[in-house]
């Protein structure tokens, strides 16, 4: 039996803050080729998430929140957004991405812990489309575009756009 308990979320947690990335993730999947690919995901503020959508070939993803608070956002082509959901907070517990669409999360308090669960298997070249809009991990403007998360409600354009 596979177990998940608050010492191990507040270890992910701690380690998501300290974290170049500013997240950590601890599978529950065995191996890449899982049909089913599960894993708690530690997320800080300041974790940039560029925002992506599973096209090949198209897989829905689900955000379940565990501790803290976090936003999920999706996007049109152009990147504005199309809707928010705040995980946590008294506001949604799970929300389901669903296929080919672009989206991106971000972590609105520290400790935030949300359990992912999304189609295998992983296949590290073709699981995430990019969005061309959005600066890449490591570009100085994913500070901003983080931030710009935050914040951001239906119908705003993306930073600069």
């Amino acid at each position: 039996m596979k177990r998940v308990d608050r010492r191990l979320l507040r270890l992910l947690a701690d380690r998501a803050s300290v974290e170049p990335r500013r997240r950590t993730n601890h599978n529950l999947h065995t191996t890449l080729e899982d049909r089913v690919q599960r894993f708690c995901n530690a997320m800080a503020p300041g974790s940039y998430v560029r925002p992506h959508r599973h096209v090949t070939p198209p897989k829905w993803e689900l955000f379940a929140v565990l501790g803290g608070a976090a936003a999920v956002l999706t996007f049109d082509g152009d990147g504005r957004v199309r809707e928010r959901a705040e995980l946590g907070r008294g506001g949604d517990v799970i929300v389901e991405v669903p296929p080919g669409m672009w989206h991106a999360v971000a972590a609105l308090e520290a400790d935030t812990v949300l359990l992912e669960i999304k189609e295998g298997p992983y296949q590290p070249v073709s699981d995430k489309d990019f969005a061309a809009w959005a600066p890449v991990e490591g570009h100085p403007d994913a500070a901003r575009f983080e931030r710009w998360y935050r914040a951001a409600r239906p119908g705003d354009p993306p930073p600069g756009g």
